[in-house]
Order: structure tokens, then sequence, then C-alpha cells
């Protein structure tokens, strides 16, 4: 297994701990999963091709589904309400 799936089932291990934590840890935990999962999305591309990274990009979706959906919603302008 390359470095960068090593670390990016890492990733998918703390996003797993970080649901199991208080509800107020969440939001902000999302926006440091993303922070770290989009240069990790990148590496897993350069290094493994498109197809694995296309495959961690559905896993980073799944995990991060909210933040997701709320950015689309203000991106049509529906806000986040």
């Amino acid at each position: 297994m390359t470095a960068s799936l090593t670390v990016a089932c890492l990733w998918a291990l703390v996003a797993t701990l970080i649901a199991m934590a208080p509800r107020r840890w969440h939001w902000p935990a999302a926006y440091a999963l993303a922070l770290v999962g989009i240069p990790l999305l990148g590496w897993i591309t350069y290094e493994n091709g498109p197809f694995w990274g296309m495959l961690a990009l559905a896993g980073g979706a799944s995990v991060l589904r909210w933040p997701l959906i709320f950015l689309l919603r203000r991106m049509r302008g529906q806000g986040a309400d």
C-alpha cells in the first residue's frame, strides 16, 4: 500500500472517531477534515492514478456529505436553512 493510501486510511479512521465525538465537535472537525482531505485527494490521484482518486473522492464525499450538501445549496442560492 502506498503512503498516500495509508494516510487516507488514517484520515478515515480519524473521521470515524470524530463521528463518535460530541456533536459540538462535528462542524469544526468537518472543516479540518476537508482542509486536510483536499490535498490528500490530489496526492492519492498523483501517486495511484485517477481510479483511486475518484474512489477516495467518493469516500470523502460520503463522510462529509452534510457540509457538501450545504455547500451545494449555498452555491445554488437556496441558503443553508
